[in-house]
């Protein structure tokens, strides 16, 4: 029998070939899950975790988490945790191996953190006091409005506008507007204005065909201008009392506003350049609201419509407006091998029914 003696770099080069080979198979093997028991960081953000008095946990998100760990078979014990900035610094730094609550997705949290697909989508929401405020209130407020405020400098505007014109027709031919500069222009403007709120006393008036032709026009534009600003006002007015001051997030900066400090509401108001009011709680917010010291407050929509539902329902609602979209997920430490079968977990039980009869059962949604 032959033996076939090879030489030695291509013995090499056949036995590199093997391993480079078989090491692709290996490498698409998902990462094993941690067999040790897994420590679960939560907080109280109903109705997406709630304590009950035995102890035991319940909401949405731990919910969701119980049937996540149940369907991979995952080993864990649920540690609270007091606010959302020890969850985020918990699940960093790997004192957590997940935090299950009610956390917003953002950018900056994503720098520090892995977070998994989005369950819940929602944004921000604004709670109002239920009782009108005074009339007299609703007065200055609209009076102080953006609105109010162009509506009168556009009617100034004209006026003056009307003024110079009947001052440069009638400066030659009318005595009344006639002299100096100053005093003639002053003049017109003064019997524009005269004009536009029918109070002429017919003492002065033009004289010229371009002047009279001016002032008619004026006085019909002014009449209608009016009759526009009169029912605009009326019409703010009886809004606002029915709706109270705010109404939409356009009317926050108008009125003296309260945010949880630390929450994502606040980088919606610092971005939009809304002076607001940081309190520890929803709970101290609405207090303060009750109270008179704050006109509205802001927090993620399912979050404080619970909270008002639970225990401020005779003083407080909430508007319709949802504003600032946000994503809730549950967030992981950077590179967390839990991510990838977690993600595959979660993405088919929030298309499910037990999902659907979850949202329903907590918050009616369908």
């Amino acid at each position: 029998m032959k033996v076939f003696w090879l030489p030695m770099p291509l013995v090499v080069l056949l036995l590199f070939g093997l391993i480079a080979g078989a090491a692709p198979l290996h490498a698409q093997e998902p990462a094993p899950l941690s067999g040790r028991q897994l420590v679960v960081g939560t907080k109280e953000a109903p109705p997406f975790a709630m304590k009950e008095a035995d102890g035991k946990w319940s909401g949405i998100s731990i919910d969701l988490w119980k049937r996540i760990a149940e369907q991979l078979k995952l080993d864990y014990r649920l540690v609270e945790e007091p606010t959302v900035q020890g969850l985020i610094d918990g699940a960093s730094a790997g004192k957590f191996d997940a935090s299950v609550a009610a956390l917003t997705i953002t950018g900056q949290r994503a720098r520090i953190l892995d977070f998994s697909q989005p369950f819940y989508v929602t944004g921000l929401g604004i709670a109002v006091p239920s009782t009108s405020p005074s009339f007299w209130a609703l007065i200055v407020n609209t009076l102080a409005s953006f609105g109010f405020l162009q509506a009168v400098a556009a009617l100034i505007g004209l006026a003056l506008l009307v003024g110079v014109l009947i001052w440069f027709f009638e400066r030659r031919h009318n005595d009344d507007f006639s002299g100096p500069a100053t005093k003639g222009i002053g003049t017109s403007i003064w019997w524009s204005a005269e004009a536009m709120t029918q109070a002429s006393t017919g003492l002065i008036g033009p004289k010229t065909l371009p002047g009279r032709t001016v002032a008619v026009l004026w006085m019909v534009v002014s009449i209608i201008a009016l009759a526009v600003f009169t029912a605009g006002v009326t019409s703010a007015l009886t809004t606002r009392q029915l709706q109270g001051l705010v109404h939409s997030a356009s009317d926050l900066g108008k009125v003296r506003v309260g945010a949880v400090q630390g929450s994502a509401t606040v980088d919606y108001l610092v971005g939009q350049r809304i002076r607001f009011r940081s309190f520890a709680s929803p709970q101290d917010g609405l207090k303060a609201m009750a109270d008179k010291r704050i006109d509205a407050f802001v927090y993620d929509k399912p979050l404080l419509a619970w909270i008002v539902l639970q225990d401020f329902s005779s003083s407080t609602e909430m508007l319709e407006a949802v504003f600032d979209p946000q994503n809730y997920g549950i967030a992981l430490p950077l590179g967390s091998p839990l991510r990838r079968e977690l993600d595959i977990a979660l993405l088919e039980i929030i298309r499910s029914d037990w999902w659907r009869q979850t949202l329903f059962r907590y918050l009616g949604e369908k």
